[in-house]
């Protein structure tokens, strides 16, 4: 006995939904500590002063500050959180 399907089924029915990388926060933005800079595969980016890298290689800020990107050629790129006062920041 043949085990074969019948007409009009489909293997390939399924997708994954996106998973909604890349930076959130841009050079020169404002960021309160804990706030998400980056989401990543990989260390693309790498964490410089004041900024934390999550289990996923997230990127996010330590401190209140404004994001920094610095690029520091054979070494990489690095994200870093200059501290600033921002008692008063736009949400």
């Amino acid at each position: 006995m043949a085990h074969k399907k019948g007409l009009g089924s489909s293997k390939n029915g399924r997708d994954s939904n996106a998973q909604r990388l890349g930076v959130k926060v841009f050079g020169g933005q404002t960021i309160l500590g804990g706030g998400i800079i980056v989401r990543q595969r990989g260390t693309k980016l790498k964490p410089g002063l004041n900024v934390g890298r999550g289990k996923d290689d997230t990127l996010f800020a330590k401190v209140n500050g404004v994001v920094r990107f610095q690029d520091k050629g054979q070494h990489g790129r690095f994200v870093n959180v200059d501290p600033a006062d921002l008692t008063s920041v736009p949400a």
